[in-house]
This record gives C-alpha cells, structure tokens and sequence, in this order.
C-alpha cells in the first residue's frame, strides 16, 4: 500500500518478508440502487483510491475499474443532559468491477427453509402450551406442573 513506510533493506536481514496490510474494508450493503457490478465498502480513513483499488486486486484478486470516495461525517446528538456526542467519521468508498463480474450482496440470514421450519417449531410450542392450560382452566391460579 502506498501510505505505508516500509523500513531499509539491509544485507544480512531475513529474505523472506510479509508485509500485511495496515488498513481494513468492510462491505456494507448498498445505501442507494447500484449497478450490478458496484459495491460499496466502508474503508479505513486513511485509505485513497489507489489504496483501495491495490487492497481489492491483490489480496482479493478482484479485476477493479474505477474506485470513488467521499467522507461522511457523524452524526451528532444532544443528550437530554445537555451532553452533545458525535459518532465517528467514516470513509465511504464505491467500487466499479469490471463488467463481467456481477456482485449479489450476501444473504446473511440463510435460506427461508430455515426460517419456515423455525416458525412451524414455534407454532407447534404453542399449540402445546394452548392445550396443557386448556386442561388447567377448572383450577386456575394454580401451575401446570404443580397439579396432577
């Protein structure tokens, strides 16, 4: 990356270096429609376009067009206490990929397989539970597990 100072080289040094990136990229889902082949990220503010742009070929192998940032400050709030915060700045950065590469953002929750088994297992808890107080009404007051 270019805004990181790598040290001297001097004979007699280990040959073999890693040098890791200093900065980090997160994928956000998209705050507006984008083109199929955009993605945006939230990046490290010190990042430029070419920093990004080298962090996604290289490490990613990511074929990238055009990157274009824009700093998005925080939002500040007034506490009912007359305290004032303000949420951190954040470094916005959209990504062009080359236009045979198609980017679908991730389902993060799974498929809705799961999900319909989940609310077929909560509909039937509660049938169970409808039914065992149904059988309780004549003593109410009093819990399910306590009479017989």
């Amino acid at each position: 990356m270019s805004t990181r100072i790598y040290p001297a080289f001097k004979s007699g040094s280990p040959k073999l270096r890693v040098f890791l990136p200093d900065f980090w990229m997160k994928l956000v889902k998209p705050s507006h429609n984008l083109l199929p082949n955009q993605v945006q990220f939230v990046v490290s503010s010190q990042m430029t376009k070419l920093d990004v742009k080298q962090y996604l070929e290289k490490i990613y192998n990511l074929p990238v067009v055009h990157v274009s940032t824009y700093n998005q400050m925080g939002k500040t709030k007034t506490l009912p206490n007359t305290y004032v915060t303000k949420e951190n700045d954040e470094k916005i950065a959209f990504v062009t990929l080359h236009k045979d590469h198609t980017f679908v953002f991730p389902e993060i929750h799974g498929s809705t397989d799961i999900y319909d088994e989940q609310t077929n297992t909560m509909k039937q808890t509660k049938e169970l539970y409808a039914q065992k107080t149904n059988i309780n009404i004549s003593k109410q007051g009093v819990p399910t597990w306590f009479s017989h």
